[in-house]
């Protein structure tokens, strides 16, 4: 069975790191495809000592912060 999650993924120095909020779990790569597939990999290695219990999903959503320019 096939699960959708989400992949946040962002650059730290000359890597790309992949996060899935979902279950917590984060890997890294040298490009973005590479990052997420590895992310893919971890995240099932996570899920088959730490099965998901379904109907569990965090609120995705965005805020604003004044910054000071």
């Amino acid at each position: 069975m096939n699960k959708l999650f989400t992949a946040i993924v962002h650059k730290e120095g000359n890597l790309y790191v992949a996060e899935c909020p979902e279950v917590g779990t984060a890997s890294q790569g040298k490009s973005i495809e590479e990052s997420i597939d590895n992310l893919k990999e971890a995240t099932e290695l996570y899920l088959e000592e730490f099965p998901q219990q379904e109907g569990q999903h965090p609120l995705l959503t965005t805020f604003e912060v004044a910054v000071n320019a």
